[in-house]
């Protein structure tokens, strides 16, 4: 779809990204900054408001929350999505609260004012009483939000000018749609309230900087062929390369599925070449191939790992501007969605995602109990992440500490990230915003700093 807008100036924005290596540390502490955010950006954005798991049956509605906005996304009777905001049309009561199923329609708690599953008005309790002209016919329906269906999960926006949800999440929905995320399921969800701006929770998953350090487990030499300045081992190769699935199993509570671990535990013996690089690519293609051969012949809907290599799409880490995050590892993955809940506090979620036969998927978790960041039912990898970030929105708070120093080569993608976030806060019009968009949809690790293209 093209977007034809009128070219506009940007609009100021307090405590802009001016060098982009340098990001001034306002953006994350600032009440005023976090109330235009709300203004500018999630206005604007396409936002992850559920898993279409958590809406199975047709009128099955959920709410989602961002900030002081709430949102109801409802199956429709041909099981597509609408969603409508989430108050009455009389005074302004919400209507619902958590989720459930709508076949009987809404109705206020206040006044008994009444919505169809499609939001339309069908009743108001002594309809006489009212002047007519504020029961115009429509003028009374629920007010309608942008609602689409892509990749498993509905999306809502409130700017009813967006473009459409898929053209915002490119080029990570071409990609995830290559690794058929439409046919994950929900095994695990839990949820974190984090005491950090949302802007800072996300950086601290956008770059292998902090790995070394902060996942110590990861670091696992043989892994990558040689331990010193040993000859190469193919065996100790293999070992390393199951260790690293495991821990990435265990440590995130199944980014790797437990199934794929089994897979490859089955090829430990397998021989491979000598040489370094023939050997490594040979396990991998191995290990490709069996994973998708136990997947389908358990008839799960699972791509050809093989033919994403050679796309060059087998990539572990997406990005869906601003707030979700999508980790593919062979048949599963691992998800994110992070939402503000003031200027330092933070709810993130963490799926874990697995694949099914048709007609035997699980019946979707509840909506999780929210953990606080020490919970120390934590799965390992989160939990190591999580004991950095409260110290971190402390440390900013300091008056000697100005602004992040980002290293290009290592940190761009947070550059990139808050500059495009600039972009919505100066009011871009979209077709300004989408090549930066473009730009941050993607794989993040080691991204170097960009041109935009949206300038001062």
């Amino acid at each position: 779809m093209a977007i034809v807008e009128r070219k506009t100036a940007a609009q100021p924005v307090p405590h802009a990204v001016e060098l982009p290596d340098r990001i001034p540390k306002q953006r994350y502490l600032d009440p005023d900054f976090a109330d235009l955010e709300g203004e500018r950006l999630w206005s604007r954005v396409w936002q992850m408001a559920c898993r279409l798991e958590e809406i199975p049956r047709p009128h099955d509605f959920v709410e989602y929350r961002i900030l002081d906005q709430s949102i109801v996304v409802v199956r429709t009777e041909a099981m597509g999505v609408l969603a409508f905001q989430n108050a009455c049309r009389h005074r302004g009561v919400r209507l619902v609260e958590g989720g459930g199923n709508c076949s009987g329609g809404f109705t206020c708690p206040f006044h008994g004012w009444c919505y169809g599953p499609d939001g339309t008005n069908t009743g108001v309790p002594r309809r006489r009483t009212f002047a007519e002209h504020n029961l115009e016919a429509g003028d009374i329906d629920l007010t309608p939000v942008r609602c689409e269906a892509w990749g498993g999960c509905a999306w809502i926006n409130l700017d009813a000018g967006a473009p459409p949800a898929r053209e915002c999440l490119e080029p990570a929905a071409t990609s995830l749609d290559a690794w058929k995320v439409e046919s994950l399921r929900t095994e695990r969800w839990y949820a974190c309230r984090l005491p950090v701006n949302w802007k800072l929770a996300i950086e601290a998953f956008v770059e292998m900087y902090h790995v070394t350090r902060t996942h110590p487990q990861l670091v696992i030499p043989t892994r990558f062929g040689r331990r010193g300045g040993e000859e190469f081992d193919p065996r100790a190769f293999v070992d390393a390369d199951i260790e690293y699935l495991r821990a990435m199993s265990d440590g995130m509570d199944g980014m790797c599925h437990p199934d794929d671990v089994r897979v490859a535990e089955r090829l430990r013996g397998m021989e491979l070449p000598r040489n370094e690089q023939e050997a490594t690519a040979t396990w991998n293609r191995a290990l490709n191939d069996a994973v998708v051969r136990w997947h389908r012949d358990a008839g799960h809907d699972v791509p050809d790992l093989n033919d994403l290599d050679a796309r060059g799409l087998n990539l572990t880490f997406f990005h869906g501007f601003p707030h979700y995050f999508v980790l593919p590892m062979y048949s599963g993955a691992s998800s994110y969605r992070f939402r503000p809940l003031g200027p330092e506090e933070t709810l993130m979620e963490i799926w874990s995602l697995g694949r099914f036969p048709a007609g035997q998927e699980p019946e979707p978790p509840p909506p999780p109990e929210v953990w606080e960041c020490d919970d120390p039912r934590w799965p390992a990898i989160p939990a190591q992440d999580f004991s950095n970030l409260p110290r971190q929105q402390a440390g900013l708070h300091a008056q000697g500490f100005e602004f992040m120093r980002l290293s290009e080569g290592l940190e761009g993608h947070v550059s990139n990230f808050e500059r495009t976030i600039d972009g919505f806060l100066g009011g871009r019009p979209y077709d300004e915003l989408l090549p930066a968009l473009r730009a941050v949809n993607v794989y993040p690790f080691e991204q170097p700093i960009l041109d935009l293209g949206l300038g001062s």
